[in-house]
Protein backbone atom coordinates (compact mmCIF):
# COMPACT_ATOMS: atom_id res chain seq x y z
CA UNK A 1 0.00 0.00 0.00
CA UNK A 2 1.43 3.36 -1.00
CA UNK A 3 1.08 6.58 0.90
CA UNK A 4 -1.51 7.83 -1.60
CA UNK A 5 -3.80 4.92 -0.72
CA UNK A 6 -4.47 6.35 2.75
CA UNK A 7 -7.01 9.11 3.34
CA UNK A 8 -5.74 12.50 4.55
CA UNK A 9 -5.31 12.67 8.30
CA UNK A 10 -7.91 14.54 10.29
CA UNK A 11 -8.90 15.32 13.86
CA UNK A 12 -12.32 14.86 15.39
CA UNK A 13 -13.37 17.75 17.62
CA UNK A 14 -16.18 16.75 20.04
CA UNK A 15 -19.29 18.90 19.77
CA UNK A 16 -22.08 19.38 22.32
CA UNK A 17 -25.61 18.29 21.50
CA UNK A 18 -26.79 21.88 21.23
CA UNK A 19 -25.55 25.39 20.62
CA UNK A 20 -27.35 28.73 21.01
CA UNK A 21 -30.60 28.62 19.05
CA UNK A 22 -30.84 24.81 19.15
CA UNK A 23 -33.31 22.76 21.14
CA UNK A 24 -31.70 21.24 24.27
CA UNK A 25 -31.12 17.50 23.94
CA UNK A 26 -30.27 15.29 26.91
CA UNK A 27 -31.45 12.09 25.27
CA UNK A 28 -27.99 10.55 25.64
CA UNK A 29 -28.04 10.98 29.42
CA UNK A 30 -29.17 7.54 30.56
CA UNK A 31 -30.93 7.89 33.91
CA UNK A 32 -31.82 4.69 35.76
CA UNK A 33 -34.88 4.57 38.00
CA UNK A 34 -34.24 5.67 41.57
CA UNK A 35 -33.32 2.82 43.86
CA UNK A 36 -32.29 0.37 41.14
CA UNK A 37 -28.51 0.70 41.38
CA UNK A 38 -26.93 -1.79 43.77
CA UNK A 39 -24.97 -0.80 46.85
CA UNK A 40 -21.83 -2.93 47.29
CA UNK A 41 -20.09 -3.59 50.57
CA UNK A 42 -17.69 -0.86 51.58
CA UNK A 43 -14.71 -3.21 51.19
CA UNK A 44 -15.71 -4.37 47.69
CA UNK A 45 -12.92 -5.06 45.21
CA UNK A 46 -12.77 -2.25 42.60
CA UNK A 47 -12.88 -4.85 39.82
CA UNK A 48 -16.23 -6.12 41.10
CA UNK A 49 -17.96 -2.73 40.93
CA UNK A 50 -16.77 -1.40 37.58
CA UNK A 51 -20.40 -1.05 36.46
CA UNK A 52 -21.01 1.71 39.03
CA UNK A 53 -18.85 4.07 36.96
CA UNK A 54 -21.31 3.87 34.06
CA UNK A 55 -24.66 4.30 35.78
CA UNK A 56 -26.11 6.95 38.13
CA UNK A 57 -26.88 6.19 41.78
CA UNK A 58 -30.24 7.73 42.69
CA UNK A 59 -32.36 7.66 45.87
CA UNK A 60 -35.24 10.12 45.41
CA UNK A 61 -37.91 9.09 42.91
CA UNK A 62 -40.40 11.32 41.13
CA UNK A 63 -42.88 10.99 44.00
CA UNK A 64 -40.37 12.32 46.52
CA UNK A 65 -39.82 8.91 48.11
CA UNK A 66 -36.39 7.61 49.16
CA UNK A 67 -36.04 4.12 47.72
CA UNK A 68 -33.46 1.37 47.20
CA UNK A 69 -30.37 0.05 48.98
CA UNK A 70 -28.59 3.39 49.20
CA UNK A 71 -31.64 4.90 50.91
CA UNK A 72 -31.79 1.95 53.31
CA UNK A 73 -28.23 2.70 54.43
CA UNK A 74 -29.22 6.22 55.55
CA UNK A 75 -30.46 6.85 59.07
CA UNK A 76 -31.52 10.49 59.13
CA UNK A 77 -33.79 12.18 61.61
CA UNK A 78 -36.44 14.68 60.59
CA UNK A 79 -34.20 17.42 61.95
CA UNK A 80 -31.31 16.17 59.79
CA UNK A 81 -33.48 16.40 56.69
CA UNK A 82 -34.80 19.85 57.52
CA UNK A 83 -31.26 21.06 58.24
CA UNK A 84 -30.06 19.78 54.88
CA UNK A 85 -32.84 21.61 53.09
CA UNK A 86 -32.12 24.81 54.96
CA UNK A 87 -28.40 24.63 54.15
CA UNK A 88 -29.17 24.45 50.43
CA UNK A 89 -31.73 27.26 50.69
CA UNK A 90 -29.18 29.40 52.54
CA UNK A 91 -26.53 28.81 49.90
CA UNK A 92 -28.96 29.74 47.14
CA UNK A 93 -30.06 32.93 48.90
CA UNK A 94 -26.44 33.85 49.64
CA UNK A 95 -25.58 33.33 45.97
CA UNK A 96 -28.45 35.52 44.80
CA UNK A 97 -27.51 38.40 47.09
CA UNK A 98 -23.80 38.24 46.23
CA UNK A 99 -24.57 38.13 42.52
CA UNK A 100 -26.65 41.30 42.88
CA UNK A 101 -23.83 42.87 44.90
CA UNK A 102 -21.38 42.18 42.09
CA UNK A 103 -23.73 43.75 39.55
CA UNK A 104 -23.89 46.79 41.87
CA UNK A 105 -20.06 46.94 41.80
CA UNK A 106 -19.78 46.16 45.50
CA UNK A 107 -17.39 43.35 44.64
CA UNK A 108 -15.34 42.60 41.56
CA UNK A 109 -16.25 38.97 40.99
CA UNK A 110 -18.57 36.16 42.06
CA UNK A 111 -19.34 32.53 41.20
CA UNK A 112 -22.73 30.92 41.81
CA UNK A 113 -23.59 27.36 42.85
CA UNK A 114 -27.08 27.44 41.28
CA UNK A 115 -28.26 23.88 40.67
CA UNK A 116 -25.30 22.30 42.47
CA UNK A 117 -26.21 23.02 46.10
CA UNK A 118 -26.84 19.40 47.10
CA UNK A 119 -23.30 18.24 46.36
CA UNK A 120 -21.29 20.26 48.86
CA UNK A 121 -24.08 20.65 51.44
CA UNK A 122 -24.69 16.90 51.63
CA UNK A 123 -21.06 15.81 51.42
CA UNK A 124 -20.16 17.88 54.47
CA UNK A 125 -22.31 15.64 56.65
CA UNK A 126 -20.19 12.60 55.83
CA UNK A 127 -17.10 14.26 57.32
CA UNK A 128 -15.80 14.50 60.88
CA UNK A 129 -14.04 17.33 62.68
CA UNK A 130 -10.44 17.52 61.49
CA UNK A 131 -11.08 16.10 58.01
CA UNK A 132 -9.87 18.44 55.28
CA UNK A 133 -11.47 19.51 52.00
CA UNK A 134 -9.40 20.78 49.11
CA UNK A 135 -12.19 22.53 47.21
CA UNK A 136 -12.79 24.47 44.05
CA UNK A 137 -14.68 27.74 44.01
CA UNK A 138 -18.09 26.02 43.88
CA UNK A 139 -18.11 24.17 47.22
CA UNK A 140 -19.14 26.97 49.59
CA UNK A 141 -21.86 24.64 50.85
CA UNK A 142 -19.13 22.82 52.77
CA UNK A 143 -18.70 25.96 54.85
CA UNK A 144 -22.40 26.76 55.21
CA UNK A 145 -23.25 23.20 56.29
CA UNK A 146 -20.46 23.32 58.88
CA UNK A 147 -21.72 26.52 60.49
CA UNK A 148 -19.13 28.93 59.10
CA UNK A 149 -20.38 32.52 59.55
CA UNK A 150 -22.15 33.91 56.49
CA UNK A 151 -21.09 37.43 57.41
CA UNK A 152 -17.43 36.39 57.31
CA UNK A 153 -17.97 34.86 53.86
CA UNK A 154 -19.51 38.13 52.69
CA UNK A 155 -16.62 40.15 54.08
CA UNK A 156 -14.22 37.95 52.11
CA UNK A 157 -16.25 38.57 48.94
CA UNK A 158 -16.13 42.32 49.64
CA UNK A 159 -12.41 42.24 50.63
CA UNK A 160 -13.19 44.62 53.48
CA UNK A 161 -11.47 45.13 56.81
CA UNK A 162 -13.16 42.04 58.31
CA UNK A 163 -11.99 39.77 55.48
CA UNK A 164 -9.99 36.99 57.16
CA UNK A 165 -7.88 36.76 54.00
CA UNK A 166 -7.08 40.48 54.32
CA UNK A 167 -7.75 41.12 50.65
CA UNK A 168 -5.05 38.69 49.47
CA UNK A 169 -7.42 36.28 47.76
CA UNK A 170 -9.95 36.74 44.99
CA UNK A 171 -13.58 36.91 46.09
CA UNK A 172 -15.07 33.41 46.80
CA UNK A 173 -11.63 31.90 47.47
CA UNK A 174 -12.42 31.19 51.12
CA UNK A 175 -10.22 29.43 53.65
CA UNK A 176 -10.83 28.01 57.12
CA UNK A 177 -8.65 25.38 58.77
CA UNK A 178 -11.09 25.09 61.65
CA UNK A 179 -13.88 24.17 59.25
CA UNK A 180 -11.81 21.78 57.14
CA UNK A 181 -11.68 24.08 54.11
CA UNK A 182 -8.21 24.43 52.61
CA UNK A 183 -7.37 27.70 50.88
CA UNK A 184 -8.70 27.63 47.32
CA UNK A 185 -6.26 27.94 44.45
CA UNK A 186 -7.19 29.89 41.35
CA UNK A 187 -4.81 27.62 39.41
CA UNK A 188 -7.13 24.76 38.59
CA UNK A 189 -6.43 21.15 39.61
CA UNK A 190 -3.58 21.90 42.01
CA UNK A 191 -5.90 21.10 44.91
CA UNK A 192 -6.22 17.48 43.73
CA UNK A 193 -2.60 16.57 44.34
CA UNK A 194 -2.63 18.64 47.53
CA UNK A 195 -5.55 16.57 48.83
CA UNK A 196 -3.71 13.32 48.14
CA UNK A 197 -0.52 14.65 49.73
CA UNK A 198 -2.40 15.80 52.84
CA UNK A 199 -4.10 12.40 53.13
CA UNK A 200 -0.75 10.63 52.78
CA UNK A 201 0.72 12.83 55.53
CA UNK A 202 -2.22 12.01 57.78
CA UNK A 203 -1.58 8.29 57.25
CA UNK A 204 2.16 8.63 57.75
CA UNK A 205 1.58 10.38 61.09
CA UNK A 206 -0.88 7.69 62.22
CA UNK A 207 -3.76 10.16 62.38
CA UNK A 208 -7.45 9.38 61.76
CA UNK A 209 -8.30 12.37 59.59
CA UNK A 210 -9.11 11.93 55.90
CA UNK A 211 -9.08 14.33 52.96
CA UNK A 212 -11.47 15.13 50.15
CA UNK A 213 -10.32 16.57 46.83
CA UNK A 214 -12.66 18.48 44.52
CA UNK A 215 -12.40 19.21 40.81
CA UNK A 216 -14.65 20.23 37.94
CA UNK A 217 -15.14 18.29 34.73
CA UNK A 218 -13.03 20.68 32.68
CA UNK A 219 -10.07 20.58 35.06
CA UNK A 220 -9.78 16.79 34.81
CA UNK A 221 -7.86 17.49 31.60
CA UNK A 222 -5.05 18.97 33.70
CA UNK A 223 -2.01 16.82 34.40
CA UNK A 224 -2.41 17.36 38.17
CA UNK A 225 -5.60 15.29 38.05
CA UNK A 226 -3.77 12.26 36.70
CA UNK A 227 -0.78 12.72 38.99
CA UNK A 228 -3.14 12.72 41.97
CA UNK A 229 -4.68 9.42 40.86
CA UNK A 230 -1.24 7.85 40.47
CA UNK A 231 -0.19 8.70 44.02
CA UNK A 232 -3.61 7.97 45.54
CA UNK A 233 -3.77 4.51 43.98
CA UNK A 234 -0.13 3.62 44.60
CA UNK A 235 -0.13 4.47 48.30
CA UNK A 236 -3.83 3.79 49.01
CA UNK A 237 -4.22 7.29 50.40
CA UNK A 238 -7.25 7.94 52.65
CA UNK A 239 -8.90 10.40 50.29
CA UNK A 240 -12.18 10.86 48.43
CA UNK A 241 -11.60 12.31 44.97
CA UNK A 242 -14.69 14.18 43.83
CA UNK A 243 -15.47 15.25 40.25
CA UNK A 244 -18.35 17.70 39.84
CA UNK A 245 -19.56 17.16 36.30
CA UNK A 246 -21.84 20.12 35.69
CA UNK A 247 -21.69 19.59 31.91
CA UNK A 248 -19.74 22.75 31.10
CA UNK A 249 -16.32 24.19 31.87
CA UNK A 250 -16.13 27.94 31.38
CA UNK A 251 -17.22 27.63 27.74
CA UNK A 252 -16.46 24.07 26.63
CA UNK A 253 -18.77 21.12 27.17
CA UNK A 254 -17.75 18.06 29.15
CA UNK A 255 -16.80 15.99 26.11
CA UNK A 256 -13.65 18.02 25.53
CA UNK A 257 -12.15 17.05 28.89
CA UNK A 258 -13.69 13.58 29.17
CA UNK A 259 -12.06 12.20 26.03
CA UNK A 260 -13.02 8.66 25.09
CA UNK A 261 -13.49 7.28 28.61
CA UNK A 262 -17.30 7.41 28.42
CA UNK A 263 -17.65 8.86 31.93
CA UNK A 264 -15.35 10.77 34.23
CA UNK A 265 -15.76 8.11 36.90
CA UNK A 266 -14.37 5.49 34.50
CA UNK A 267 -11.03 7.29 34.65
CA UNK A 268 -10.52 5.64 38.02
CA UNK A 269 -10.46 2.15 36.46
CA UNK A 270 -7.06 2.60 34.90
CA UNK A 271 -5.63 3.25 38.36
CA UNK A 272 -7.47 0.47 40.16
CA UNK A 273 -9.54 3.01 42.10
CA UNK A 274 -13.21 2.20 42.86
CA UNK A 275 -15.37 4.67 40.96
CA UNK A 276 -19.02 5.66 41.26
CA UNK A 277 -21.40 8.06 39.53
CA UNK A 278 -24.14 9.68 41.55
CA UNK A 279 -27.08 11.99 40.88
CA UNK A 280 -25.64 15.32 42.02
CA UNK A 281 -29.10 16.85 42.31
CA UNK A 282 -30.23 14.21 44.81
CA UNK A 283 -29.21 15.29 48.33
CA UNK A 284 -29.80 11.83 49.81
CA UNK A 285 -27.90 10.01 47.06
CA UNK A 286 -24.92 12.34 47.48
CA UNK A 287 -24.90 11.80 51.24
CA UNK A 288 -25.20 8.03 50.90
CA UNK A 289 -22.32 7.79 48.43
CA UNK A 290 -20.21 10.24 50.46
CA UNK A 291 -20.63 8.08 53.55
CA UNK A 292 -19.67 4.96 51.59
CA UNK A 293 -16.54 6.60 50.17
CA UNK A 294 -15.42 8.22 53.43
CA UNK A 295 -15.88 4.91 55.26
CA UNK A 296 -13.52 3.25 52.77
CA UNK A 297 -10.92 5.89 53.51
CA UNK A 298 -11.31 5.52 57.28
CA UNK A 299 -10.90 1.74 57.03
CA UNK A 300 -7.58 2.09 55.17
CA UNK A 301 -9.18 0.74 52.01
CA UNK A 302 -7.78 3.58 49.93
CA UNK A 303 -9.20 6.26 47.64
CA UNK A 304 -12.57 6.44 45.92
CA UNK A 305 -13.37 8.44 42.79
CA UNK A 306 -16.89 9.92 42.71
CA UNK A 307 -18.49 11.71 39.76
CA UNK A 308 -21.48 13.91 40.56
CA UNK A 309 -23.76 14.32 37.55
CA UNK A 310 -25.31 17.77 37.75
CA UNK A 311 -25.83 20.95 35.73
CA UNK A 312 -24.45 24.47 36.10
CA UNK A 313 -27.58 26.60 35.79
CA UNK A 314 -25.89 29.98 35.89
CA UNK A 315 -22.80 31.30 34.19
CA UNK A 316 -19.37 29.98 35.02
CA UNK A 317 -18.81 33.26 36.86
CA UNK A 318 -19.92 36.88 36.67
CA UNK A 319 -17.37 37.21 33.84
CA UNK A 320 -19.19 34.61 31.72
CA UNK A 321 -22.21 34.75 29.41
CA UNK A 322 -23.45 31.17 28.87
CA UNK A 323 -25.91 32.29 26.18
CA UNK A 324 -22.89 32.57 23.89
CA UNK A 325 -22.24 28.82 23.84
CA UNK A 326 -25.31 26.83 24.95
CA UNK A 327 -29.09 26.85 24.34
CA UNK A 328 -30.98 29.30 26.52
CA UNK A 329 -33.51 26.66 27.59
CA UNK A 330 -30.93 24.00 28.41
CA UNK A 331 -31.03 24.41 32.21
CA UNK A 332 -34.82 24.06 32.25
CA UNK A 333 -34.53 20.86 30.21
CA UNK A 334 -31.99 19.24 32.54
CA UNK A 335 -33.62 15.91 33.46
CA UNK A 336 -32.38 15.59 37.06
CA UNK A 337 -34.33 18.59 38.29
CA UNK A 338 -33.71 21.10 41.07
CA UNK A 339 -31.96 19.73 44.20
CA UNK A 340 -33.87 22.00 46.58
CA UNK A 341 -37.28 21.17 45.12
CA UNK A 342 -36.50 17.46 45.17
CA UNK A 343 -35.56 17.40 48.85
CA UNK A 344 -38.50 19.68 49.67
CA UNK A 345 -40.88 17.23 47.99
CA UNK A 346 -39.32 14.39 49.99
CA UNK A 347 -39.97 16.19 53.26
CA UNK A 348 -43.54 16.92 52.19
CA UNK A 349 -44.02 13.25 51.29
CA UNK A 350 -42.83 12.33 54.80
CA UNK A 351 -45.35 14.72 56.31
CA UNK A 352 -42.71 16.86 58.04
CA UNK A 353 -42.88 19.84 55.67
CA UNK A 354 -45.42 21.75 53.59
CA UNK A 355 -45.58 24.35 50.85
CA UNK A 356 -46.56 26.94 53.45
CA UNK A 357 -43.66 26.04 55.74
CA UNK A 358 -41.29 26.14 52.79
CA UNK A 359 -42.42 29.64 51.79
CA UNK A 360 -41.97 30.73 55.40
CA UNK A 361 -38.47 29.21 55.51
CA UNK A 362 -37.52 30.97 52.26
CA UNK A 363 -38.57 34.29 53.78
CA UNK A 364 -36.66 33.55 57.00
CA UNK A 365 -33.50 32.58 55.18
CA UNK A 366 -33.62 35.62 52.90
CA UNK A 367 -34.21 37.96 55.84
CA UNK A 368 -31.23 36.47 57.67
CA UNK A 369 -28.96 36.77 54.62
CA UNK A 370 -30.04 40.37 53.91
CA UNK A 371 -29.47 41.40 57.53
CA UNK A 372 -25.98 39.90 57.56
CA UNK A 373 -25.25 41.51 54.20
CA UNK A 374 -26.08 44.94 55.63
CA UNK A 375 -23.70 44.30 58.52
CA UNK A 376 -20.92 43.25 56.16
CA UNK A 377 -21.47 46.21 53.85
CA UNK A 378 -21.39 48.57 56.83
CA UNK A 379 -17.76 47.50 57.27
CA UNK A 380 -16.91 48.05 53.62
CA UNK A 381 -17.31 47.02 50.00
CA UNK A 382 -15.11 47.22 46.92
CA UNK A 383 -15.23 51.01 46.56
CA UNK A 384 -16.08 52.28 50.03
CA UNK A 385 -15.69 51.63 53.73
CA UNK A 386 -12.86 50.14 55.72
CA UNK A 387 -10.31 48.03 53.89
CA UNK A 388 -7.32 45.94 55.00
CA UNK A 389 -4.10 47.86 55.48
CA UNK A 390 -1.39 47.51 52.80
CA UNK A 391 0.79 46.43 55.71
CA UNK A 392 -1.08 43.11 55.72
CA UNK A 393 0.52 42.04 52.45
CA UNK A 394 3.78 41.56 54.34
CA UNK A 395 2.27 39.43 57.12
CA UNK A 396 1.60 35.67 57.35
CA UNK A 397 4.12 34.78 54.66
CA UNK A 398 7.24 33.90 56.67
CA UNK A 399 7.58 32.78 60.28
CA UNK A 400 10.31 35.42 60.54
CA UNK A 401 10.13 38.25 58.05
CA UNK A 402 13.30 38.47 55.90
CA UNK A 403 15.26 41.73 56.09
CA UNK A 404 14.41 42.75 52.53
CA UNK A 405 10.66 42.60 53.30
CA UNK A 406 11.16 44.53 56.52
CA UNK A 407 12.93 47.19 54.48
CA UNK A 408 10.22 47.25 51.81
CA UNK A 409 7.50 47.58 54.46
CA UNK A 410 9.33 50.48 56.06
CA UNK A 411 9.82 52.17 52.69
CA UNK A 412 6.08 51.84 52.07
CA UNK A 413 5.44 53.64 55.35
CA UNK A 414 4.25 50.62 57.32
Amino acid sequence: MTQDDHPPLRLIVPEPEGRPGDQPDFSKVVIPRAGTVRRPEVDADPEEIRDLAFTIIRVLNRDGQAVGPWADALDLSDDDLRAGLRHMMTLRAFDARMLIAQRQQKTSFYMQHLGEEAISCAFRHALRPGDMNFPTYRQAGLLIASGYPLKTMMCQVYSNDADPMRGRQMPVLYSSKEHGFFSISGNLATQYIQAVGWAMASAISGDRRIAAGWIGDGSTAESDFHAALVFASTYKAPVVLNIVNNQWAISTFQGIARGGSGTFAARGHGFGIPALRVDGNDYLAVLAVARWATERARRNLGPTLVEYVTYRVGGHSTSDDPSAYRPAEESAAWPLGDPILRLKNHLIALGIWSEERHAQAEAEVLAEVVALQKEAEAIGTLHQGRRPSPRDMFEDVYAEMPPHLVRQRQEAGF
